[in-house]
């Protein structure tokens, strides 16, 4: 449903035809601006850490994508649930890529999941059986990926000498161009066939996603942060 009369799009200050989209961008700006500005995430991209610190990042991101590209698999099932799983998206073979270089050919031995982490991934796994939490969640986190991965990339590669390995979960190679990428992406996420309910339930979620993210962060910082 790519538009609709909606009280949550009111409740916004946005007209009442608002698509999805841009309810999720909208109504979730105060927690992602809250979730960027985090000490570990400021300290990160700002070089005053260490490769250990980037690694305990890429092992939590594996326990996040690992658990969010199971529902994915779920979520194709559900009727419509096909239109927004894409398999370039996809950064698990990435992100163990990533962690083989960091951590050497046991890095599944040697990983260290956060309570914060494992919190999330909980609610990630659940998130397969419903159309409008999947969205929420993807959304945030791969159209995330794709509009800041690149700065990221070359933000680690200049502070801690990383080339092309170790930074290939911001890279998509099947991706050549994000923006006309991103906008099929909204537009597939705009024609869920979603009730004015669900979209209500696609935006909180969608904060809750952020939230989990802050508390991740706070666990990063609190490992890290001297």
């Amino acid at each position: 449903m790519t538009t609709t009369t909606d009280p949550l799009a009111v409740e916004q200050g946005l007209p009442s035809t608002t698509p999805l989209s841009t309810l999720l961008r909208e109504g979730t700006r105060p927690e992602h601006e809250a979730a960027e500005q985090m000490g570990f995430v400021e300290a990160l991209m700002a070089g005053r850490l260490d490769r250990a610190a980037y690694t305990d990042l890429a092992v939590q991101q594996h326990a996040i994508y690992t658990a969010l590209e199971a529902a994915s698999a779920q979520i194709r099932t559900l009727p419509g649930g096909d239109a927004i799983v894409f398999d370039e998206l996809t950064r698990v073979p990435s992100i163990e890529a990533d962690l083989a270089f960091l951590l050497g050919a046991d890095w599944a031995q040697q990983m260290r999941v956060l309570p914060a982490t494992e919190r999330y991934a909980a609610r990630l796994r659940e998130t397969g059986a419903s159309l409008a939490a999947y969205a929420a969640h993807a959304y945030t986190r791969y159209l995330g990926d794709l509009s800041g991965g690149q700065i990221i990339q070359r933000m680690l590669q200049r502070h801690y000498g990383f080339e092309a390995e170790g930074v290939s979960f911001y890279h998509f190679a099947d991706i050549p161009k994000a923006k006309p990428f991103k906008d099929a992406y909204r537009e597939r996420l705009d024609a869920l066939d979603l009730d004015e309910d669900a979209r209500a339930a696609a935006v909180t979620e969608a904060k809750q996603a952020f939230e989990y993210n802050r508390a991740l962060f706070a666990e990063l910082g609190e490992l890290h942060l001297r």
